[in-house]
């Protein structure tokens, strides 16, 4: 028989940045303790409000089924005496396990014949052990830093008040974080303040809802959402919905009320992004912009009740906002004053890293470096320098300490109100892109040159350093860096050169770098290719195969790599690639052998055909290498299915004749030479 089964714990308000996260993890932990005891859950899902996790089965068996075990015993040597009696060691077996000795079988183990007998272990009742699976389940759940309360020795994030547990309609299943479960939970803390009987299982989310809680978090999340839509709407406006606030905002309410404020509009002179940022950050509002996508002096605030006199909350919040946006204000209106070059100096006493000197240091090395990088890639080197020089400075203003999210593009307003020009203001604020895997690049070759540089810069002085990233540890972000080098070079076609690039950075270091610092550099980045084309199902053996051409560009690579791609589909490539790795075999025993043979020792037919295919198909090979038209070089490639497949049908390779043996090897290394000058086609072999 199943029922339904639901826990529901009542704690103190949980942290809203972490609601979702527990709450997945303890509906899990729930279905996996069940399952573990052949308590298969049917139908599960969980809900979480500020004051509570909750996690509901809808279906759950009464009691698993009955297994059955063999309990082995003494060695059927030491089971009975020279009379045939029973040995102690067998008595003892038998009393132990609450048989008797003749109810004892022999049955053969790796160990031999024992002694045993086989016994049904009565399966798990769900009543009995919904308290343990329970209290097993609280204690796996990620929880950074538990805390106690009162004289009790449980630990959980938050101290727990109450605890709902039921299955079918029975509310007497044990004690959980010390105690007693039952049927009776609590409703909104202001609106419905007593207890309340959850009835049912099935029925929780109608209790609650009577209590003034919703307490299933989508719909809470799809309720907010509407709401704060609906009221912008009002006001002519869109409202800015980021999806990491309003989950926030979601763990934050259990009765979602939405109401709009304003605040003065002469803070708009503030740039908007610390605007938005001290709503969002510090009171968790929402913000809104005109059809113009312009910033209105204007916000949503999600209240968690339903006031009779709401204007009040609204009042309230106003003039919570103003002293923030006034910090703001001051902050910027201060920076206002200092010049983004004169702010260089404090860069001084900013540390970068102790080896590699401040981040005036970096800023120098970085805005060289751009500057080698902007004439490569055909940008304004002079802006690419300026804006380099330029780029940290707002590190040190008020704005930014206040705001870190905001370096970039705190500098960037700067540079404007200094009269410096969009050019520079552009390389300031998007030289930190992308900031993450899926962020936009940015949208000029200056900023692009900055952004490498400023990459590269780092990459090369924690190699040189020997601070090389090993395991989880990366905290200098080394990994995110090489993935952002890759993309912005890759992504912008441009024909760069890993090897000249790092070899520019470690020699604008302050000390003589170790030796094969550029060569761990390259293979550190060529690491970083399987995680950039896997994520796109790309095959690691496929990525493999270019990575052991060397290839030092990114653009090249990411060319080869396409065309190796779709030449894999095609019928030829695995005959070929097999060819190739019996052809590197074959040389690999052999002699050092130059790819070089003499059409004069070609004695079989097959022979002959296969150099005669070589020899009609170099200059389209040759021609296809020189334009770096690599789909077209595989596709010319494959051609040589039909002759390569004769050759070794019909050739004996290791002739007794040392010259006609010679000549054949020859000719393979001809062949091994066009096979590999793409890609390491024997990687395409499934070993």
């Amino acid at each position: 028989m199943s029922d339904a089964f639901l826990i529901e714990i009542g704690t103190e308000e949980l942290p809203p940045k972490s609601l979702r996260t527990l709450a997945q993890s303890f509906h899990d932990e729930v279905v996996a303790g069940f399952l573990n005891l052949n308590l298969t859950p049917v139908h599960s899902e969980w809900f979480a409000t500020p004051r509570r996790l909750a996690v509901r089965i809808n279906e759950l068996p009464s009691r698993s089924p009955d297994t059955q075990e063999i309990v082995l015993g003494p060695p059927a040597s030491a089971a009975k005496n020279a009379a045939g009696e029973w040995t102690p060691a067998a008595i003892g077996f038998a009393k132990k396990q609450g048989v008797s000795a003749d109810e004892l079988e022999l049955i053969d183990s790796d160990k031999g014949p024992r002694l045993g007998f086989t016994k049904t272990v009565p399966g798990a009742q769900t009543e009995l052990v919904a308290a343990h699976v329970v209290n097993e389940a609280l204690a796996k759940l990620p929880i950074a830093k538990r805390m106690r309360w009162g004289s009790s020795r449980t630990e959980f994030v938050r101290p727990v008040h109450w605890v709902v547990c039921l299955y079918g309609d029975n509310d007497d299943l044990g004690t959980i974080f010390g105690l007693t479960a039952s049927r009776v939970s609590h409703g909104h803390r202001f609106m419905a303040p007593e207890p309340i009987e959850i009835r049912s299982a099935a029925t929780y989310e109608e209790d609650l809802l009577a209590a003034k809680v919703i307490v299933d978090y989508e719909k809470r999340k799809a309720m907010i959402l509407k709401q704060v839509q609906n009221l912008a709407a009002t006001y002519s406006a869109a409202a800015q919905i980021d999806n990491d606030l309003l989950d926030e905002v979601t763990a934050l309410v259990e009765w979602p009320v939405a109401l709009s404020g304003e605040f003065d509009r002469d803070f708009l002179r503030v740039p908007s992004e610390a605007l938005i940022a001290s709503m969002k950050e510090h009171q968790k509002y929402f913000h809104l912009q005109d059809s113009e996508g312009k910033l209105l002096p204007r916000f949503i605030t999600v209240a968690n009740i339903e006031s009779p006199e709401p204007e009040r909350i609204v009042h309230g919040n106003e003039r919570v906002i103003r002293p923030r946006l006034a910090d703001a204000a001051f902050f910027y209106d201060t920076d206002l004053k200092t010049l983004l070059a004169d702010r260089r100096i404090v860069l001084e006493k900013m540390t970068f890293q102790h080896k590699l000197g401040s981040v005036y240091d970096k800023v120098a090395r970085v805005a060289s470096l751009a500057s080698f990088i902007a004439t490569k890639i055909g940008a304004d080197a002079s802006i690419a320098a300026r804006g380099a020089e330029l780029a940290k400075s707002d590190l040190a203003s008020e704005l930014v300490n206040e705001f870190p999210e905001l370096q970039g593009i705190a500098g960037a307003y700067y540079a404007r109100a200094e009269g410096l020009g969009d050019e520079v203001a552009n390389v300031i604020e998007q030289h930190y892109l992308p900031r993450f895997a899926t962020d936009v690049l940015p949208d000029n070759l200056e900023a692009t040159a900055v952004a490498i540089a400023d990459r590269c810069d780092t990459l090369a002085g924690i190699f040189a350093i020997g601070e090389i990233p090993s395991g989880s540890k990366d905290p200098f972000a080394l990994r995110r860096a090489s993935l952002a080098v890759l993309r912005l070079i890759i992504d912008n076609n441009l024909n760069l050169d890993l090897a000249e690039l790092f070899s520019e950075a470690l020699n604008r270091l302050p000390f003589d770098v170790p030796p094969n610092s550029l060569e761990s550099l390259i293979a550190y980045l060529n690491e970083r290719y399987y995680a950039r084309y896997e994520a796109q199902g790309i095959p690691i053996t496929t990525i493999r195969a270019v990575i052991n051409q060397g290839v030092n560009e990114p653009l090249d690579f990411q060319r080869r790599l396409n065309a190796l791609v779709a030449f894999s589909d095609m019928p030829e490539a695995l005959v070929l690639a097999s060819a190739y790795k019996r052809v590197s075999n074959i040389l690999a025993k052999a002699d050092a052998v130059k790819p070089a043979y003499i059409d004069e020792l070609l004695v079989e037919t097959a022979e002959h055909v296969l150099a005669k295919a070589l020899q009609a198909l170099k200059p389209a090979l040759d021609k296809a290498i020189s334009t770096k038209d690599y789909s077209g070089y595989l596709t010319h490639l494959a051609s040589l299915r039909q002759p390569v497949d004769v050759f070794f049908n019909e050739v004996m390779v290791n002739a007794e004749d040392a010259k006609l043996r010679q000549n054949r090897l020859g000719l393979l290394a001809t062949l091994a030479s066009l096979f590999g000058a793409v890609a390491d086609l024997k990687e395409l072999v499934i070993s």
